[in-house]
């Protein structure tokens, strides 16, 4: 073993292999992966290997594909045995919102390429002749999935891994990390003491640990996860075609052909068990190719539905079963990039379906690694997406809750109840009061809208109960005023005299250059991809406020804190939780505001686009003309425990006025009218700001910024995709993102976000497009559950393009 590697992976499990598979395939080759067993021996070896397409997710989906096209060819490209079996798979919808949800995962197929067919039950027992379709109402079948050798698979990536120049130490525990001044980083092993230029914490089962010794901590928890192998199935002996992987809410299983034998693999619903709960949930050191004593009573019921699926396999017995340890995170997403404050350390790890998710993970990880960017969208991956709210008790409850759903699909607008309440901001118990119902985002319980009887919204994927009072909603701040909580923004003070010179490097626009000052700027990578968006607004020459997205918080703060040079006198911090904010807008506005501040708010004393420290209510505030529904208004932000005087102050100036509060699902519909773009959706790691339309912000003629060059060089070369705003057809349900852009039957571009505009009476959406239907009046079709909506790319927003209300 060498003492200095450009990256060292913790972790001998599916995860890392893929990664140091694609690293090398990358052509770095000074790469080790560390194993303190032998290969596998985590999770990857008893896992059941199950490799499904089906996912509704747009990056997820390209996740899974990926894998689904490499393992394949795997064992002839490394000469390991692999042991693929395509026998497709097919999913049970019994519900009508099942099948809704199936036409968005039909057209996520039609985007990424595997190939998908909604069945019915006749052609379902066409395809597996032994199953009992009752009470199906279609199968999602996919053709290209599968399943493969767990051991096998992982075996093959890391002998792909060396034979391009890789190495890997097995029996050779991690027992600490350290950055050293020089921000290298020490790995200290039983065998050794590594340097190393990155660390990938790759540790499964082990990641908590890992993280902890680098100082920072992963929202992992740890399940038992059962599944049986019976005897031999006599059907299976008499026929040649394998039998397709079902997956079934029913019975809340998995359950395919094993060789010659069934396999069953049971998500409890209901009393699921954490692995080494006796140890808080940590695994012993020692462990290695542990399986926990079977449990069948825990898995009983639901293995007796089952057999009522496949009446055939009733009388089998068991010949084994496995009980061993998989990770969940909280939301059921792989952890995959960065870890918050910490440079070059990345996370590889929480993947609850890690043979399937393996290769895809190491290859687009690897891309972010080598070339600072990834083909893909992180924003549902990054690690960071977790602030420091999700401690280990949220881990545990959400993952519990999360590994209770595996087979049960979260419609839109269901809240569920595991973990909530970690971050409310001092209107919650008023908001609350006047009939709020609330969601969760980063943490955050974020109100939705308000319902005037009280009644819970009722999930679907269409228009449902919360439209005509999101719509009334809508209409109180475009005639009216409205209020909102707006505390959820993350917030950062950015101070030092080197402040200014600062931003300007780090921000694609130019800062400010007078006191009041705002400016929406983005922060981009050296690819000039975007990285963030954030307003920025200058109090003094020394003296900054940024926001951003509540989900951003941590990513951006990394953004900047990384980014200041030594001996620049740059102070950077975090007071997302410290300071609340209360958005005021509509035409109202300034009435309302003038009650409760001798501040002179007129046109020209407060102008668009600026800012001021005012007394608002007794109470020294930052007040920012400026808002993401395209009105007249303000932000108001002042410390947390003040906001609630405020709140209350400016409720009652503006009780002649007709003042509403108002919630995210109003603040999307007159946003979309505005055609703001939002990041994670329209603005993603994946593209710059040429792409994205964003030119304008994107100041090429300053000093240099970071990802000029990038920007410049893709300005000239031309794109391959382009960001349109546009009016779909309407009808009972709109565009959210990741829908299909159609020519034809050929798919041209994705939709990222939409929603109706409740005060245009229009369904609108953001798509990306092949740059020839980007044009203002370019036509084509986006199919939305399924059905073909007409769409026309507009030239302007279509709610006061020229912003004269904003300037009223």
């Amino acid at each position: 073993m060498n003492s200095h590697y450009r990256v060292v992976i913790v972790g001998g499990g599916m995860m890392g292999a893929g990664l140091l598979y694609h690293l090398a395939e990358e052509g770095w080759q000074d790469v080790v992966m560390i194993e303190k067993g032998e290969l596998t021996s985590g999770s990857t070896w008893h896992a059941a290997g199950q490799c499904p397409s089906f996912i509704a997710d747009y990056n997820m989906a390209k996740i899974h594909d990926y894998g689904n096209r490499l393992y394949p060819k795997l064992e002839e490209k490394t000469g390991q045995y692999v042991s693929w079996h395509g026998c497709g798979g097919i999913r049970f919808a019994l519900n009508q919102a099942e099948l809704e949800w199936f036409k968005h995962v039909e057209g996520v197929s039609k985007l990424i390429g595997f190939k998908m067919e909604i069945v019915g039950p006749n052609e379902i027992k066409r395809i597996n002749p032994f199953v009992d379709v009752s009470g199906v109402l279609a199968g999602a079948w996919t053709l290209d999935d599968g399943h493969v050798d767990p051991s096998g698979c992982c075996n093959a990536l890391a002998k792909g891994a060396r034979d391009m120049g890789a190495s890997i130490v097995r029996h050779n525990r991690v027992l600490d990390i350290n950055q050293l001044p020089s921000g290298e980083w020490e790995v200290v092993t039983e065998k050794g003491t590594i340097t190393c230029e990155h660390v990938v914490n790759a540790a499964g089962c082990y990641a908590r640990r890992i993280a902890q010794m680098a100082g920072t901590d992963v929202p992992i928890a740890n399940m038992k996860h059962q599944y049986i192998v019976t005897e031999t199935v006599p059907e299976f002996l008499e026929r040649d075609e394998e039998m397709p992987v079902m997956r079934d809410p029913y019975p809340s299983a998995y359950y395919r052909q094993e060789q010659k034998s069934a396999l069953i693999g049971i998500y409890e619903t209901s009393n699921c068990a954490e692995a080494w709960a006796d140890t808080g949930g940590w695994p012993e050191w020692d462990s290695e190719n542990e399986l926990f004593d079977e449990e069948l009573d825990r898995i009983l019921p639901h293995v007796e539905k089952v057999m009522e699926r496949m009446p055939s396999w009733s009388e089998l017995g068991i010949k084994r079963i496995v009980n061993g340890a998989i990770p969940h995170t909280p939301d059921g997403n792989v952890l995959l990039g960065p870890a918050a404050g910490l440079k070059n350390f990345w996370m590889c790890c929480g993947a609850q379906i890690g043979i399937a998710q393996g290769a895809g993970c190491g290859k687009y990880l690897a891309q972010w690694i080598v070339h600072g960017d990834s083909e893909i969208n992180f924003a549902n991956l990054d690690p960071r997406r977790f602030a420091g709210y999700a401690d280990a008790d949220y881990a545990r409850d959400r993952s519990f809750e999360d590994y209770q759903h595996m087979y049960v699909l979260h419609t839109p607008g269901e809240e569920r109840p595991a973990g909530r309440g970690k971050r409310k901001s001092a209107l919650y118990e008023r908001l609350k009061s006047a009939g709020a119902l609330f969601s969760a985002g980063a943490g955050w319980e974020r109100v939705k809208y308000f319902s005037p009887d009280r009644s819970e919204e009722v999930p679907s994927f269409r228009h449902n109960n919360s439209y005509n009072t999101v719509a009334a909603e809508c209409r109180a701040v475009r005639e009216k005023v409205g209020i909102m909580d707006g505390s959820g923004f993350a917030k950062y003070e950015i101070t030092g005299s080197g402040a200014h010179a600062f931003l300007d490097r780090v921000c694609a626009n130019r800062m400010p250059r007078k006191d009041g000052g705002i400016t929406l700027a983005h922060f981009l990578g050296e690819t000039g991809m975007i990285r963030g968006e954030t307003t920025i607004c200058r109090l003094a020459e020394d003296r900054f406020y940024a926001m951003s997205g509540a989900v951003a918080e941590l990513r951006d703060l990394d953004h900047l804190s990384q980014r200041v040079e030594p001996g620049e006198d740059v102070s950077i911090k975090n007071i997302t939780e410290d300071w609340g904010v209360i958005v005021l807008a509509g035409p109202r506005a300034r009435d309302v505001l003038s009650k409760v501040t001798k501040a002179d708010l007129s046109n020209e004393a407060f102008r668009w686009l600026t800012g001021k420290e005012i007394t608002v209510a007794g109470t020294a505030a930052r007040a920012l003309r400026v808002n993401y529904v395209g009105e007249l208004g303000w932000e108001l932000h002042a410390p947390m425990d003040e906001v609630l005087g405020i709140y209350d102050a400016l409720w009652s100036a503006g009780q002649e006025h007709g003042i509403t509060n108002f919630g995210t699902y109003a603040m999307n519909s007159l946003r979309m009218e505005k055609g703001y773009r939002g990041w994670g959706a329209e603005l993603t790691n994946e593209i710059t700001m040429i792409e994205a339309d964003m030119e304008r912000f994107a100041r090429l003629d300053k000093d240099d910024f970071i990802g000029k060059a990038a920007t410049l060089s893709r300005k000239q070369e031309g794109v391959a995709t382009q960001l349109v705003y546009c009016e779909i057809e309407k009808g009972d349900a709109d565009a959210h993102g990741g829908e299909p852009v159609l020519a034809g039957e050929r798919a041209i571009g994705v939709t990222t976000s939409g929603g109706y505009g409740h005060t245009t009476g229009r369904s609108l959406v953001f798509a990306y497009v092949e740059p020839e239907f980007a044009e203002p009046g370019s036509t084509f079709t986006i199919d939305v559950l399924g059905a073909p909506r007409a769409a026309t790319v507009l030239a302007d927003p279509v709610y006061d393009p020229e912003n004269l209300r904003l300037r009223a």
